[in-house]
């Protein structure tokens, strides 16, 4: 089990990353494996002394993994998925939290880039017509910005590098859809997501929390 843990999982959902951004785009269950396979990786770091905030973070992926496949059918809903996975991770890194002036100040940082990217996806959606999604997609830039704000005052390297991955991921999505194309878009989103993803799992290990 322990070498299951360490490296038989991450190979696999690098391996199934791979198969599904290179070869079978197309196909939403090679799109949702690694995904699976990233919640099994997560359980398998609940420490001996496991609590409520592990579980939180494990809930958190869960819906995203849910986000992954319903985007397919529907963005609102795809978007509300991953909006209440981002709920999850928020609570369960304010549960871990580290006070310290640098680490509080970087909220400034990430107000100044959802002021900016939130204005091109405002004018984006206007120019295209899509005045409905206004207010999701901002409610959904102020969530996932303190999302990030909240690994980061968890001092957990591992949930900042997966935070921040996953604000690049979204972000390279949003402006690609509402702003102008991308050049290999499609890779860039899913390489960091599913890193992003790998990395919040890889947190709980080493979350100290209070809950």
């Amino acid at each position: 089990m322990s070498l299951l843990k360490k490296y038989g999982l991450p190979v696999l959902i690098l391996l199934m990353s791979i198969l599904y951004i290179f070869f079978f785009s197309d196909q939403i269950v090679f799109k949702l494996i690694p995904m699976w396979l990233i919640i099994c990786y997560a359980y398998l770091q609940f420490p001996s002394k496991r609590s409520f905030t592990h579980w939180l973070v494990l809930i958190g992926l869960f819906f995203c993994m849910l986000g992954d496949g319903l985007l397919e059918k529907s963005f609102v809903i795809g978007l509300t998925a991953f909006l209440i996975g981002h709920l999850f991770y928020m609570a369960a890194f304010f549960s871990c939290w580290k006070f310290s002036k640098i680490r509080f100040g970087t909220i400034i940082l990430l107000i100044l880039y959802g002021l900016l990217i939130g204005k091109e996806l405002m004018d984006g959606l206007v120019t295209q017509g899509n005045d409905a999604l206004l207010v999701p997609v901002l409610f959904y830039i102020i969530i996932i910005s303190l999302m990030a704000w909240a690994a980061i005052m968890t001092k957990n390297k591992w949930a900042i590098t997966g935070s921040i991955l996953f604000v690049i991921s979204d972000s390279i999505l949003a402006w690609n859809m509402f702003i102008s194309d991308i050049t290999y878009s499609g890779s860039l989103i899913m390489t960091t997501y599913y890193g992003a993803q790998f990395l919040i799992a890889q947190s709980i290990g080493n979350l100290k929390t209070y809950l």
